[in-house]
């Protein structure tokens, strides 16, 4: 995958300790953007869409 992407919500200061996700139709992968060249951690794109949802839910667990 090569359209990585950081959160919006990284700011200046903290640009550098966050987690970047790429996706395609049908998979989303997760990296962690101190290390990009590490293991990426890769989702069926229905399951991480109900994992994203549920932490919206719940935003404070």
């Amino acid at each position: 995958m090569d359209n990585w992407r950081k959160s919006s919500y990284s700011g200046e200061g903290d640009g550098n300790s966050c987690v970047e996700i790429a996706n395609t139709p049908t998979r989303i992968a997760v990296r962690d953007t101190k290390t990009p060249f590490s293991a990426t951690l890769t989702f069926l794109a229905p399951a991480f869409t109900a994992f994203v949802e549920a932490l919206k839910r719940h935003p404070h667990r």
